[in-house]
């Protein structure tokens, strides 16, 4: 964001309508990736994991191109340079997840696959430290303890003594993958290039589009089952494709490019947490699924980590940030 020596006017310079809403366009956002997991299970009996994922992109990409283009030729020399960056998020982040996680729609419930997905915020606390050597309090690894018990407690349905051997549901297990591989692509995103939004995600969407079409070729029924499946699909199938391919993938990435402009990082990034919140309550509407006992003992501890682990981090910035 640049810095202006004018304040804005609000009749030309700031955004109106929904568009001037951070809270609302962020809850948005949140919602709209809690409702991916939804789609995952609605896609069952339409189309694999491969499948899903490779329509998705394949018409997100199709889609913002003809927006995304003049700014793709404008922002090309930075683009240029961060070519592999862009490869990787849109490969690991886009499409080896979202893979992952319809994978995991298919063998555990939705619920699941939601309150696992809250320890991506935890796992990259944890990576900034490993790797990044991000310095953390005690209060924050408290924090990050307790959530990821929480996510233990679900994976292993209650009974975290099952994890000595190995014995976890194999849904549970593809969503702790994907939250791994998630945490990695979002630890990475320091090296994104200066580009805008669209941009960004016009370039990663060609290579989560690829890559998705080669995991199909790999690991599916290759470019003629694509073909096949997509001749055959319900109109429930089509529904599917078109929330997954415009909604998480192009209007949640704006309204939370938004949101964030208008708030700051450190406060919009907190809504990512109502990600796992939307999942399981949509899983429980839409879906009929119930919570059990281990899924509220399990929320517990993740709200619990999750806030204690935030609170530590905005404490050591106010303290990074106080004036000596």
């Amino acid at each position: 964001m640049t810095k202006t020596t004018q304040p804005p006017s609000p009749a030309t310079d700031r955004p109106s309508g929904i568009m001037n809403q951070p809270y609302l366009l962020l809850t948005l956002s949140a919602l709209f990736w809690g409702g991916n997991i939804i789609a995952g299970k609605y896609a069952i009996g339409e189309l694999d994991p491969f499948e899903l994922s490779a329509l998705r992109w394949i018409v997100a990409f199709l889609v913002i191109l003809p927006f995304a283009w003049p700014s793709l030729r404008a922002e090309w020399p930075e683009i240029r340079r961060g070519l592999g960056w862009l490869a990787f998020y849109g490969v690991v982040g886009f499409t080896s997840f979202n893979a992952l996680l319809y994978g995991a729609t298919n063998f555990t419930a939705a619920v699941n696959v939601a309150m696992i997905q809250a320890a991506i915020p935890v796992l990259v606390m944890v990576g900034n430290f490993l790797i990044f050597r991000v310095r953390a309090s005690a209060l924050h690894m408290v924090g990050v303890v307790l959530t990821i018990y929480g996510v233990i407690h679900v994976a292993t349905h209650g009974a975290p003594a099952r994890l000595i051997g190995l014995d976890v549901n194999l849904g549970d297990a593809l969503m702790l993958a994907a939250s791994l591989l998630y945490a990695l692509h979002s630890l990475m995103l320091r090296y994104k290039p200066r580009i805008g939004w669209m941009t960004f995600i016009l370039t990663t969407s060609f290579f989560a589009a690829l890559s998705a079409v080669i995991y199909q070729s790999l690991f599916s029924t290759g470019l003629s089952g694509l073909v096949s499946a997509t001749v055959s699909m319900s109109p429930r199938g089509w529904l599917v494709v078109a929330y997954v391919a415009l909604l998480p993938s192009i209007v949640a990435q704006m309204t939370y490019a938004q949101g964030v402009e208008l708030i700051g990082p450190n406060r919009g990034s907190l809504f990512i947490n109502l990600i796992p919140v939307f999942g399981a309550l949509l899983a429980v509407l839409m879906l009929g699924e119930t919570l059990q006992t281990f899924h509220l003992i399990a929320a517990i501890f993740i709200i619990a980590g999750i806030g204690l682990a935030e609170y530590a981090a905005r404490r050591n910035l106010r303290q990074i940030l106080k004036p000596q």
